[in-house]
């Protein structure tokens, strides 16, 4: 599969989901980004907003397997992976899998379920693998979580900690539609839902494929030296007390490879860069008690970019 393929497959399936999902262009290209670098999404928005809608739209164009739980503070970790189970008929313990065996799981609310219970999904987001009873099963490929989790209600959550969030690829907000939007959003589902008539586009096979074609996009040393200035000044600001991890840095330049090729291009400039850099980087930040009252990460990681000096163009961007 080539590049051009590659940025065919993602146009085809955007305008599938489009069937479904008005607007929402940018987020779309993020799951679609996050799906082909085998990355997990991070939703954060208030209810009704269209998060579990777009998830299944996700799945059904691709033809992914799709499973949402609800997460809950009663929510055990045996929940999610699955439990051995004596079958009196065989006379011998089977195993039932959990709903993480699936390729598309929407976590909604992640952040009611407890630590333990949170801490479980770390090893198949990061491994896709899951241990049960001192036994490793592989998950399905491809694998992707979307969680969800509302930023207005704190009551009974518990908040994602830093080595969670660090799993997620991108933390993006679905965001209110505008009134146009919303005036199409009502014409659209006024006599019928548009999820129960959409077709699949795209297998499995060719998101498989997809994985293995975007790291061999192009990426020059002065573009990496940019990536890593943006990600050593998160480490070296006041406002911050713990900044970009190494796993962080890669998710980057995964993001930006990808997205050079969704934009038609065989190799990443500083543009991609920075692109990816709010949706892949602000949630990694720990923040210091006044900048997370004041500036916010967002705010902070647009500040690190205009302070940052842009390589000049190389002969491969222009070629």
């Amino acid at each position: 599969m080539s590049f051009q393929e590659v940025k065919l497959l993602a146009e085809q399936v955007k305008r599938n989901i489009g069937e479904v999902i008005i607007g929402k262009e940018e987020v779309i290209d993020l799951l679609l980004i996050g799906l082909i670098t085998s990355g997990h999404v991070l939703l954060e928005d208030v209810p009704g907003t269209g998060k579990t809608m777009l998830a299944k739209s996700f799945a059904k164009s691709i033809s992914l397997s799709f499973k949402r739980i609800q997460f809950t503070p009663d929510l055990l970790p045996s929940d999610l992976s699955g439990i051995y189970f004596y079958n009196q008929k065989v006379g011998d313990f089977q195993f039932r899998p959990g709903p993480i065996f699936t390729n598309l799981l929407l976590a909604d609310e992640i952040n009611r379920a407890t630590p333990r219970t949170q801490s479980s999904l770390l090893e198949c987001m990061e491994e896709k693998q899951v241990s049960v009873d001192g036994e490793t099963k592989l998950l399905d490929r491809p694998f992707m979580v979307i969680a969800t989790q509302n930023p207005v209600e704190h009551q009974g959550t518990f908040p994602l900690p830093e080595a969670q969030l660090d799993r997620f690829l991108f933390k993006i907000k679905m965001g209110y539609p505008s009134t146009d939007e919303g005036l199409a959003l009502l014409k659209r589902f006024k006599d019928q839902d548009p999820l129960s008539t959409l077709q699949p586009i795209a297998g499995n096979e060719e998101i498989e494929v997809a994985q293995q074609v975007y790291s061999s996009v192009r990426v020059e040393d002065d573009v990496l030296n940019y990536l890593l200035a943006i990600v050593e000044a998160t480490r070296k600001r006041e406002d911050i007390s713990i900044g970009v991890s190494p796993r962080g840095s890669q998710a980057l330049l995964r993001a930006a490879q990808v997205h050079a090729i969704l934009r038609g291009r065989d190799f990443v400039t500083p543009d991609d860069i920075k692109a990816m850099a709010k949706p892949v980087l602000a949630h990694r930040l720990s923040l210091r008690g006044i900048a997370r009252a004041h500036s916010g990460a967002d705010a902070i990681i647009d500040e690190i970019i205009r302070q940052t000096i842009v390589p000049a163009e190389a002969d491969v961007w222009i070629r």
